[in-house]
């Protein structure tokens, strides 16, 4: 079960690389991030495809939005300067509330072993 949620940490990754080259592709006109974006999400679906294999949907779905909204929005103020103002912190602290919540006391999300 350990290794599925390991398999989902690494989608997130390349999910979240890819969505932060599609930024760098301006519109894909730049042919790096354009690769970084194919494989990116490539990847990353082909592992979430895996975990589903073991773990709830709505638990992977959860995880994976969850914690790549909040990996964007860092990434964004921290490499392309986009500001985060109150409300965009609060909402991050309730999405990482939310995916916490949902892993920690839900009956559909299978504990980690």
């Amino acid at each position: 079960m350990l290794y599925n949620w390991l398999l989902l940490g690494l989608a997130i990754i390349a999910e979240v690389t890819a969505t932060s080259a599609l930024k760098a592709s301006d519109g894909f006109t730049r042919p790096g991030p354009v690769i970084l974006v194919v494989a990116g999400y490539g990847l990353a679906f082909y592992l979430m495809s895996v975990t589903l294999r073991v773990l709830p949907m709505g638990v992977v779905y959860a995880v994976w939005s969850g914690v790549g909204i909040v990996l964007i929005a860092a990434i964004g103020w921290l490499v392309f300067g986009q500001r985060l103002d109150l409300p965009a912190v609060i909402g991050i602290a309730l999405i990482i509330a939310g995916v916490g919540v949902l892993n920690l006391a839900s009956q559909g999300a299978p504990p980690p072993q």
